[in-house]
């Protein structure tokens, strides 16, 4: 496992509010009515990919469900371009075209947002290939919701990353709903993770709610896969706090549940262990909460000030 310093606590927590209260805002402008269509909120969530995120490599790559947001601040995308795209503007990362499922920054290596579900599971796996045909080092961590999981195309893609050995890090985000339906109804098998052993693929469960607990796994998985062996699967458990998607009240499951989970919030543990360990006091918490709220409503009125696209831009980004 990789040593975790003052400095690793202080980014860790710093991330992980700061996809908490993003995501928040986005909520709140989504009932002001500036953000349309779909917007999957990732609170909750934060542990897995900021966890990942603290073992990657600048040119690895990253491919994710339409479930994005976090997953673009935690590669350090700029949030105000994030929530510019989040209400259609120009200047954000998709030109105001790609709104909250369709994310995308090539400059950065993050390959989407995508909003068919396991669409990105043979889009990760080709990149994965590109990497290896032209021979770089690096990884592509492909992000799997636990809804995907019964799809055809990511059993495709799993065979040929294991015939190929392909640099692949798959990541299982189990938060228990595949919209609103419970895992247990859906998929036959309780270990997700499982499904890749018929192809020769080794892998592991993880608890998604301790950010120390994912870092070991991904720390580890991702060696395995930059040493040329192939590729690993993590089923990261974590859970969501909010409905599936904005449109969703979540009446399917128990306050008692939803309860739960938060008494292991995943922030929290990290606070807890940053006091403990005298790496911050209650002052220099406080301090990070409002630089970060003041670093989110910019960015909400960065958005919002941003101008819509140009007529002229129905046309470009069509086809290359």
């Amino acid at each position: 496992m990789k040593n975790l310093d003052k400095k690793a606590y202080l980014k860790m927590y710093t991330y992980m509010l700061k996809i908490r209260r993003f995501e928040e805002r986005a909520a709140q402008l989504y009932g002001m009515g500036h953000i349309g269509g779909f917007c999957h909120l990732y609170i909750g969530q934060e542990a897995v990919v900021v966890g990942v995120l603290m073992t990657i490599d600048k040119n690895d790559s990253v491919v994710t469900t339409y479930r994005d947001h976090g997953h673009m601040i935690a590669r350090g995308l700029d949030p105000k371009r994030i929530m510019a795209e989040l209400t259609g503007r120009e200047d954000g990362y998709s030109a105001g075209k790609g709104g909250s499922m369709h994310m995308f920054s090539k400059e950065n290596n993050f390959y989407g947002g995508h909003g068919i579900v396991g669409a990105q599971v043979p889009i990760g796996t080709g990149i994965a290939f590109t990497h290896k045909y032209n021979d770089e080092k690096n990884i592509c961590r492909t992000y799997i919701g636990d809804g995907a999981m019964n799809n055809g195309q990511v059993f495709e893609a799993f065979n040929l990353a294991s015939l190929w050995k392909l640099p692949v890090l798959y990541i299982i985000e189990n938060n228990k709903y595949g919209m609103g339906t419970s895992v247990d109804r859906a998929a036959a098998g309780s270990e997700l993770y499982k499904r890749g052993e018929a192809f020769g693929i080794p892998g592991e469960k993880v608890d998604g709610m301790n950010i120390f607990k994912v870092i070991e796994s991904a720390d580890k998985a991702g060696k395995y896969v930059r040493e040329g062996n192939g590729p690993y699967i993590i089923e990261v458990q974590t859970y969501r706090y909010r409905g599936h998607s904005m449109s969703d009240p979540a009446k399917y499951r128990t306050k008692e549940e939803l309860q739960n989970y938060k008494e292991t919030d995943p922030i929290e543990i990290v606070k807890k262990e940053m006091l403990k360990k005298k790496f911050a006091n209650e002052k220099d918490i406080e301090k990070i909460n409002k630089e970060i709220l003041d670093e989110i409503k910019n960015a909400a009125d960065y958005a919002l000030n941003s101008q819509y696209p140009k007529d002229s831009e129905l046309y470009t980004d069509v086809y290359i």
